[in-house]
């Protein structure tokens, strides 16, 4: 009886070993999943920028740009920057026709996550992951993907208080 049963654990014990080790392999040989350098999603609905003030060069490449921190007092007057207005200043995020990282780097404005992205981190990374912000498209396809100055302000990008509106009726209220 006991030569039966060490017989039966040893053939148990093998065909475990030989099913895992035929489960490595095929794990092993899948093909490695391609990652993205950068892993920002690829299809977006920029925002125009403002036609008003839009492109800069417009105006600048008539009169200089003073680029001491001022109030603004002939040109941009409705602006209001509300965003670490004491530590911001408009030429901090804008050089010309482009906006303007903390390392110097320019980028187009369809670009701007990179931008909100060096001080908002954790909302960026949500952002690339579908979690915060808009997007539409396909589950498993083709997504379009909000940039932030689609939903926030860049200079006061805090939403404004909401009036909450009146509970609907309900059905044992209608007379």
């Amino acid at each position: 009886m006991q030569g039966k049963r060490k017989t039966v654990l040893t053939a148990i014990v093998t065909a475990l070993f030989s099913l895992s080790t035929l489960l490595y392999v095929a794990v092993a040989e899948e093909k490695p999943v391609k990652v993205r350098k950068d892993d920002i999603p690829k299809f977006f609905v920029p925002r125009p920028p403002s036609s008003e003030n839009f492109p800069c060069s417009k105006c600048h490449q008539f009169r200089g740009s003073d680029k001491t921190r001022r109030k603004l007092l002939e040109y941009h007057t409705t602006i209001e920057l509300k965003h670490a207005e004491e530590q911001r200043w408009c030429y901090d995020c804008h050089e010309g026709d482009k906006l303007r990282l903390q390392n110097g780097r320019l980028i187009d404005f369809d670009k701007s996550y990179y931008l909100c992205g060096q001080c908002h981190g954790t909302i960026f990374r949500d952002w690339k992951a579908g979690v915060h912000g808009k997007r539409t498209g396909s589950w498993d396809g083709e997504k379009l993907y909000r940039l932030c100055v689609n939903c926030h302000d860049p200079h006061q990008p805090k939403y404004k208080p909401l009036e909450p509106k009146q509970p609907p009726v309900r059905p044992a209220d209608i007379k």
